[in-house]
């Protein structure tokens, strides 16, 4: 069955997501028609206002852009593609300073001069901060100089249904508005800057629009997905119960905070005297390991910053006090949570999809940076390197890229009374079978599940998202029979040589029904990587 559509809107292009990334891009589209969808209200909206932690870029005395790549490489486990590496972290600093010169407040020491912390696995001071809150500044001073932007229609509390193909490109999108109308965004150029799928997981420190919403629409669409596996849990997340589970900032332990157990012994003792500075998948992993035999993990920041807790880090101390606890007098329960996504849309350097008409940038984009482990601050300067490399893409391509005509049918879709439920199992489900610790046998269990919820779930709905997503997880996690980056098999505890590549998951199936997956190394230059999207 078919209905009408409410309304039609022409515009140039469409940018569904309002976090960094999609910001970034609409702000570098000056002078073309678009159409802004935020899931929420614009600059609340999304992982980017919720991020504490900083910005890194190599603009402090004694580092380089190669020094910042080497140090994304090197906790990448072999899988970041350098030439998105170099872009992100040669590109970076322009980024930075365009983002000062719109007017964004980072911290700065007693001279005036931009103050650089150091922070896990970062060999310099390179990241800046906002004080605790550097993704909200970033989002209102990218919202801010968006304000005097001509050509830009903004809806809030707009989701979208589905994308639209016209003869193989994409031609728009089906999206129920605020007041429940459903409008096609006729466009000539799409854009997917939908961020991360934290919410496929019972604890996680994303907010709840966080459910793929993007890579099911791109799934839907056709396009190449990749390294779906890879999930980062960061390792110190407010332990008291919520959902979603309070983020304490990675800059804690950077100011030399320390993770004990209830009886203040040191968790991570044996891994040197910084070792709350390792990899976020190796301090995650050892967390982890503490519950497991019982040793619950503490945050103790009380030497480290203490009476300064509300000026440093008024984010975390504000959260701590919601739930009764002072940072300042006590130490703070933590547990891992799933917080960042690695995987995503397959993308070249210009954020181009494998389907016409299609870009993806910030966190729902599979880019190449990060590769099996996000190094910690990288994330917002993706979105703010890589929305403006898109933007001039977009803008380049826009003049081949016919308007379309075409004007969707819009199935009916019934509405489940369970959705809530089946949004409860997808969550616990992946936490307990595709979590920080994996196995072939839990994998397979929860792939089996996976297909009965989903059989279950209408097309167009947030949990529907999640079941899509958190199947295509799975699958990937089964396929990767080794342990690498923060992707951990129980069952394959070591790196395999033979895996020192990426999965990808195309449009096709194989002859039992399952996603057809093929895998190919990391393209080490520039040109390999863009020549494979000509």
């Amino acid at each position: 069955m078919t209905r009408r559509l409410d309304a039609t809107r022409e515009a140039d292009v469409v940018v569904i997501g309002a976090g960094a990334a999609g910001l970034s891009v609409a702000l570098g589209l000056g002078g073309r028609r678009v159409d802004l969808l935020a899931k929420g209200p614009l600059g609340r909206t999304g992982n980017s206002p919720w991020a504490q932690g900083g910005v890194a870029a190599a603009m402090g005395p004694g580092d380089t852009p190669d020094l910042h790549a080497a140090d994304t490489l090197a906790v990448a486990g072999e899988l970041g593609d350098p030439a998105a590496v170099e872009r992100l972290t040669t590109e970076g600093p322009e980024r930075l300073a365009h983002l000062l010169a719109l007017g964004a407040r980072f911290d700065r020491d007693v001279t005036g001069r931009l103050d650089f912390a150091r922070e896990a696995a970062h060999s310099r001071a390179r990241v800046l901060h906002a004080r605790d809150a550097t993704g909200a500044e970033v989002v209102r001073a990218l919202g801010q100089a968006l304000g005097a932007r001509s050509g830009l229609a903004v809806f809030e509390r707009a989701f979208a249904l589905d994308l639209v193909l016209d003869g193989g490109r994409v031609a728009g999108a089906l999206v129920r508005h605020a007041d429940g109308a459903v409008v096609f965004h006729r466009a000539r150029a799409v854009v997917l800057a939908t961020g991360g799928i934290g919410r496929v997981y019972a604890r996680t420190t994303n907010p709840p629009e966080a459910t793929g919403d993007g890579l099911a629409l791109a799934r839907r669409a056709g396009a190449r997905l990749a390294d779906l596996e890879f999930v980062q849990f960061h390792p110190t997340a407010l332990d008291v119960g919520a959902d979603p589970m309070p983020l304490l900032t990675e800059a804690l332990r950077g100011a030399g905070a320390t993770l004990v157990d209830a009886s203040g012994r040191r968790i991570l003792a044996d891994a040197g005297p910084r070792a709350e500075l390792l990899p976020r998948d190796v301090v995650a992993r050892a967390l982890w390991s503490a519950l497991a035999s019982g040793r619950r993990p503490f945050l103790d920041a009380r030497e480290a910053v203490g009476d300064e807790f509300p000026d440093r880090f008024p984010t975390v101390f504000a959260a701590c006090r919601e739930h009764g606890l002072d940072p300042r007098v006590e130490p703070i329960p933590v547990a891992p949570a799933a917080h960042y996504h690695m995987g995503g849309v397959d993308v070249d350097l210009d954020g181009r999809t494998s389907v016409a008409g299609l870009w993806a940038a910030g966190e729902v984009a599979r880019t190449g940076v990060h590769g099996a482990n996000r190094l910690a601050s990288n994330s917002l300067l993706e979105a703010l390197v890589f929305g403006a490399r898109v933007a001039r893409s977009v803008s380049l391509a826009l003049p081949q890229l016919g308007r379309p005509t075409v004007t969707p049918d819009l199935p009916i879709r019934p509405r489940s009374d369970d959705d809530g439920g089946a949004e409860a199992e997808i969550r616990r489900l992946m936490w307990q079978k595709v979590g920080l610790v994996r196995s072939g046998e839990a994998l397979r269990e929860a792939l089996s599940r996976l297909d009965s919820l989903a059989a279950a779930l209408p097309l167009g709905t947030e949990a529907a998202n999640l079941a899509t997503v958190a199947h295509l997880v799975a699958t990937a996690a089964l396929a990767r029979t080794e342990s690498r980056g923060a992707h951990f098999r129980a069952d394959h505890p070591r790196p395999a040589e033979a895996w020192r590549r990426r999965i990808l998951l195309t449009p096709s199936r194989d002859e039992s029904g399952r996603l057809r997956l093929r895998t190919e190394p990391v393209p080490p230059p520039a040109t390999a990587a863009e020549e494979a999207f000509a």
